[in-house]
């Protein structure tokens, strides 16, 4: 009686999984047909089913639709890390770093203070401006290769930064989220922040990589893929539970884990393997975003909204052609490197809307602000970016192209 009790109990939360998938099906069709990255499709299906779109939801339990979703940052961010093993980090160059570090901070700042002379709590600022400076990889990756420029320098150069930039960006939420925990912007919390996350991540990558690369051949050498599976993914939730408990977000032990993976001479096969399970949960975080987003608080701040993504648009073409040239970059080089970063917003976007919610110091409007700047720039980017390349096609006749070797 008890076990058919709790097979009744459980009927609702199939249903709510049915519906995720069925509906993101529906929806992703359409961006495909339409030439559109899925996640637009993704985000507008979980608006369609969510409690805040009237008349009435089509989910029963909500909360499972959160709790999966946290599962999908752990396979979003495992996923990255997976791409980025340490000899490729060290890779990317000093021009890259440098053009990564000027245009990710200094849009942050910006977005930062444009957020509080527009009357936002502090909080909220800091979160906002930390979406606004996130450039969507996997968007930008596709329009590249989309345009058939994927082996150009320049574009070996724009995906170098984009690495750069992703670590900053889960490295900044790290302190944000820790910053809120003690609810201080002080100069002294800031820096215990920062020391804490510097910490983790640099402890992670020296003990990490003595070990976990080892681990996860000796696993790979059983032929079993079970095995393999259960152990790439329990360094993945491993790590990203003692972040979690040390007060860091479980974002950046998730990529964390994926970069310690990348070591291993197994990668390949890990990577077959989590794609899957990425591609599955990463669409069901999406479609959770938008389900927890209440769109008729949206109505209020389209003016913030559109200032705030002028904001990112020109502070990133400004910042990093200035950065380019400062490295010494051919005016048609960096021209194409800013025009490159008009890619804002997606996964990581919205993995920074969640953390703010998570800890429960942003502000309900701020989930539906960022979502609503994911879906415009995922739509126009493709077109700013495509546009921003063409441009320039001529001018490759008159002057070099190729950026100094990385010092």
């Amino acid at each position: 009686m008890r076990a058919r009790s709790m097979a009744l109990a459980a009927i609702p939360v199939i249903q709510d999984l049915a519906v995720v998938l069925v509906v993101a099906l529906g929806m992703a069709v359409v961006a495909y047909l339409l030439r559109q990255p899925l996640v637009i499709g993704y985000i507008l299906a979980g608006i369609i089913i969510g409690p805040y779109t009237p008349p009435f939801s089509l989910l029963t339990h909500p909360e499972v639709l959160n709790l999966l979703a946290e599962i999908g940052i752990v396979f979003l961010l495992f996923a990255i890390g997976l791409d980025f093993p340490i000899a490729k980090l060290r890779s990317v160059g000093r021009p890259a770093i440098v053009i990564a570090l000027t245009e990710s901070l200094g849009t942050f700042f910006l977005g930062f203070v444009v957020a509080l002379a527009l009357g936002l709590p502090r909080f909220d600022s800091l979160f906002l401006g930390l979406a606004i400076s996130v450039t969507s990889t996997v968007i930008l990756s596709r329009i590249l290769e989309e345009l058939g420029v994927f082996q150009r320098d320049e574009t070996k150069l724009v995906l170098g930064i984009a690495v750069v930039e992703d670590i900053i960006v889960v490295s900044v939420l790290a302190v944000l989220q820790s910053l809120a925990l003690t609810g201080s912007v002080a100069v002294v919390s800031v820096g215990l922040s920062l020391a804490l996350v510097g910490a983790f991540i640099a402890g992670t990558i020296v003990l990490g990589s003595r070990s976990i690369p080892r681990l996860v051949d000796a696993i790979a050498r059983t032929e079993r893929t079970d095995l393999l599976v259960i152990g790439v993914l329990a360094v993945a939730f491993g790590l990203s539970i003692v972040a979690s408990l040390i007060g860091i977000s479980v974002a950046t032990g998730a990529f964390l884990a994926g970069v310690l993976v990348a070591e291993s001479k197994s990668q390949p096969r890990a990577n077959a393997l989590v794609t899957p399970l990425k591609s599955l949960f990463g669409a069901i975080f999406f479609v959770s975003m938008g389900a927890l987003m209440n769109i008729g608080l949206l109505p209020a701040y389209v003016v913030p909204i559109s200032i705030l993504l002028a904001t990112a648009y020109i502070a990133k073409y400004v910042l990093v052609y200035v950065a380019a040239r400062g490295q010494r970059l051919p005016p048609v080089a960096a021209r194409r490197a800013a025009s490159s970063f008009s890619a804002l917003g997606g996964e990581l976007a919205l993995v920074v809307a969640k953390g703010g919610a998570d800890v429960g110091i942003t502000s309900p409007f701020v989930l539906p602000m960022i979502g609503t700047m994911t879906l415009v720039t995922a739509f126009l980017s493709p077109y700013i970016v495509r546009i921003g390349w063409s441009r320039f096609v001529a001018a490759d006749r008159i002057e070099p192209t190729t950026p100094p070797e990385p010092g």
